[in-house]
Formats: C-alpha cells, sequence, structure tokens
C-alpha cells in the first residue's frame, strides 16, 4: 500500500499497490502493521456498506463525539463518490479545514478518516456503492453532524442537491 499524507494531519490516501498477471490483479487494501507503521490505528470495529441510487446524493458530515469517536477507511467499490472530510480538533492549525477528493471503482483509492473529523461525500454516478471499516461501534448518543452546505466550512459539491436524509439536512450540535 501506499500511504500518502494529507494536509490535515494523521488523514492519509491509501492506494493499492497491484500484483498483476493474465488473471487481473492482486493487492492489499489494508494490513494492521502497515497502519501501525504509519501511526493509523488499525482497529476495526465494523465495516460497513451504503448503496446510493442517484448521483447528486449527499451523505454527511458525520462524527462521533469523544469517548465514542471513530477512525473510518473509505473505499468507493462501485460507481464515483467526492468525498470530504473536515478537521474538528480545536487545538489542530487546520482546525474548520478540510480535504476533497476523488474515490471511484477505477482507482481504488481509500481515504483514512482520523478520530474528530467529520466525513461526507456526493454520489458523482448512478448505483455507487462504498465500503466503511469504522474504528469505533456505532453509538447513536454520540453521533453528531454538520450541514454539508453550512458557510463556516466552504464545501464545494460538484452537482446539484438530488437527494438527502431529513437527519444530514438538519444536524444539530448535541454532544454526549
Amino acid at each position: 500500500m501506499i500511504f500518502t499524507e494529507t494536509k490535515l494531519k494523521g488523514a492519509f490516501l491509501i492506494d493499492i499497490e497491484r500484483r498483476e498477471d493474465a488473471r487481473g490483479f492482486f493487492a492489499r487494501g489494508f494490513c494492521q502493521h502497515e497502519f501501525e507503521a504509519h501511526g493509523l490505528k488499525p482497529i476495526i470495529a465494523q465495516a460497513n456498506i451504503a448503496f446510493n441510487r442517484a448521483k447528486g446524493t449527499i451523505r454527511g458530515m458525520h462524527f462521533q463525539f469523544p469517548l465514542a469517536a471513530e477512525t473510518k477507511l473509505v473505499r468507493c467499490t462501485r460507481g464515483a463518490i467526492l468525498d470530504i472530510i473536515v478537521d474538528l480538533r480545536p487545538e489542530s492549525p487546520t482546525f474548520l479545514d478540510h480535504i476533497a477528493v476523488e474515490l471511484n471503482e477505477d482507482n481504488y483509492r481509500a481515504l483514512y478518516v482520523p478520530e474528530r473529523f467529520a466525513h461526507g461525500y456526493q454520489v458523482l454516478k448512478d448505483s455507487t456503492d462504498t465500503s466503511y471499516q469504522v474504528g469505533e461501534f456505532y453509538t447513536p448518543g454520540c453521533e453528531g453532524g454538520l450541514q454539508h452546505n453550512d458557510p463556516r466550512l466552504g464545501l464545494e459539491w460538484p452537482l446539484p442537491l438530488t437527494v438527502i436524509s431529513d437527519k444530514d439536512r438538519i444536524w444539530k450540535y448535541d454532544h454526549c
């Protein structure tokens, strides 16, 4: 795997290293030892899949508050998404800054999202699948979110919004 740290400390793009032959290719998508060597938490508490019917759909911006803060390893396995993360660490020099990266079925790229980051994405193609390996169990009482169009964040979504959940449209800032 090829780890590239982003401008947001602790957030990494992870590209695969293909071993190709006549059948196609084989590549490692996760390795505890390699994650540890880069200072990342190699814990997977849950593995989740999201199917999105329509391009333009937005999911996010989600996070869990400490003591249930979670890491995420996100990969698009069919279709394409624009994945955005926002640094929510007040002590960080990049507090409220964000990055956006395209994850798609052709680049096999993953995004490692550290604890205390908000995460969301917009679907760029109909019938898109996204896979998440999450480092903490879902804790409903500790979940939080930011609105996708919060002007303080300056997030730019490439497509008109087509579908968003009621929950994502009206996030409140309660915490545990």
